[in-house]
C-alpha cells in the first residue's frame, strides 16, 4: 500500500464522518480575490505557455494547523514530456496551476478534509510519488509514454494510488490513451461507467455525466472542443475505468471533457461558473477526490 495511507488515516476518517458541502461563494457574484487580467498578447504562445504564470498571491491560501503539515490532502500534477500538434492543448500544463489552486481551495472550503494550499507538480518515475494517493494529468491526448513512466505508473497505481486523466477529446485521442494504458496494464481492459456507478454519487449526486468545455469553446457556442480534432460523431462525455483485482478504480479517463478548465476559469465568467464550474467540474472532482481516498 501507499506509504501515505498512515498518514491520511485519520483525515479520510474525518472526512468520511463529517463531510459537510457548503453554498458556492463563487456563485454570489465576483470572486472576491484580485486576479491578473488575461489579454490577447497574454494569449500568444510564450515558450510553450499561451499566457505568463500568475503569481501564487493572486489566490486564495491559507494557514495549516503547526504539527500537521504532512497531515494533509496535497493535488499532484503529473508532468511528462510528450508534445502533441495542438501546441498547449496536447500539454501537461493546461489550466496550470490556476485549477490546482483553485481545486484545492474549493476543496478546503467546501469539504472538512485538510488540504494544503500547496500543490505538486511531480514525475511517474518520482520516487516520491507513494505519498500521495492522487495525482492528475491533463491534455493526455497525444501522450507518449516512456518505459520508466509505464512502470512508475504501474507500480503507483497497484499500490493503491489513483490517477484522473482529463482533457482530452476525439476517438483518436481515447484510441492513443487507451494504447498507451495498455502498456501500464496489458492484462486489464477499460470498463465505461455508467451514471448509476458510485463515483458519479458518493457526495454529489449528479444526475447525468457530466461534460466541461474550455470557456473559449463556450463563449463561440460549442458544447464540443473540436479543436482537439474531428468527433466522429460521438460527441458525448465518456467516463473509462481501469480496476484492480479487488474492484478498485486505479485510473479514470475523463474523455470528451476538460473538468479541469472549470476549475481555472471560475472566476473569469459568471455564467460559466454557475453552468461548468458549480454544476460539474467542482463536484465531479470532488467526488473523484473521495472515492480516491475511501477506496
Amino acid at each position: 500500500m501507499l506509504r501515505a495511507v498512515p498518514i491520511y488515516s485519520c483525515c479520510i476518517l474525518f472526512f468520511i464522518a463529517s463531510i459537510a458541502i457548503a453554498q458556492y461563494r463563487g456563485g454570489e457574484g465576483d470572486r472576491s480575490r484580485s486576479r491578473y487580467e488575461r489579454s490577447d498578447q497574454d494569449d500568444r504562445r510564450s515558450g510553450g505557455r499561451r499566457r505568463p504564470m500568475p503569481s501564487r498571491s493572486e489566490f486564495p491560501t491559507w494557514e495549516i494547523a503547526p504539527g500537521f503539515e504532512e497531515d494533509v490532502f496535497t493535488f499532484v500534477r503529473i508532468q511528462y514530456d510528450s508534445y502533441g500538434s495542438f501546441g498547449w492543448w496536447s500539454r501537461w500544463d493546461n489550466d496550470f496551476p490556476d485549477g490546482d489552486w483553485n481545486f484545492s481551495f474549493r476543496l478546503q472550503e467546501m469539504t472538512s478534509l485538510a488540504v494544503s494550499p500547496e500543490s505538486r507538480v511531480m514525475r511517474l518515475s518520482d520516487p516520491e510519488l507513494v505519498n500521495y494517493p492522487f495525482i492528475y494529468m491533463a491534455g493526455v491526448g497525444k501522450i507518449v509514454l516512456s518505459e520508466e513512466e509505464k512502470t512508475g505508473m504501474r507500480n503507483y497505481l497497484l499500490n493503491g494510488g489513483f490517477v484522473m486523466m482529463d482533457d482530452f477529446w476525439s476517438p483518436e485521442s481515447i484510441d492513443n490513451v487507451m494504447m498507451e494504458m495498455h502498456g501500464v496494464f496489458p492484462d486489464i481492459e477499460p470498463v465505461e461507467l455508467t451514471i448509476d456507478h458510485q463515483i458519479f454519487h458518493n457526495v454529489y449526486d449528479l444526475k447525468e455525466l457530466p461534460q466541461v468545455v474550455d470557456i473559449r469553446t463556450w463563449g463561440e457556442g460549442y458544447l464540443y472542443e473540436h479543436r482537439h480534432g474531428n468527433s466522429g460523431g460521438d460527441e458525448a462525455p465518456h467516463f473509462w475505468a481501469y480496476f484492480d483485482h479487488r474492484g478498485r478504480i486505479m485510473a479514470l479517463l475523463c474523455h470528451n471533457n476538460d473538468l479541469g478548465d472549470g476549475w481555472e476559469r471560475e472566476g473569469e465568467n459568471h455564467e460559466y461558473f454557475l453552468r461548468f464550474s458549480e454544476k460539474m467540474s467542482y463536484p465531479m472532482g470532488i467526488n473523484i477526490i473521495t472515492y480516491a481516498l475511501t477506496h
